[in-house]
């Protein structure tokens, strides 16, 4: 499942720096650290490799 918005891939790719031990966890905020807890690395990876031309900044909200 591809990302909805660039601040979305962006979490997705700092999560997925930290789940291979790039980053410290400690280091996540936000959605990043809950997406850290919650998705799997394969997962992580299929939104983080999502193109961001095209994509809102923000996904809007409904």
């Amino acid at each position: 499942m591809p990302a909805k918005s660039a601040a979305q891939q962006k979490a997705a790719g700092a999560a997925l720096s930290a789940k291979r031990g790039d980053t410290p966890k400690s280091e996540l905020k936000g959605a990043s650290k809950s997406m850290a807890e919650s998705m799997t690395e394969k997962q992580l990876e299929d939104f983080a490799h999502t193109k961001r031309k095209g994509k809102p900044e923000h996904a809007a909200k409904k």
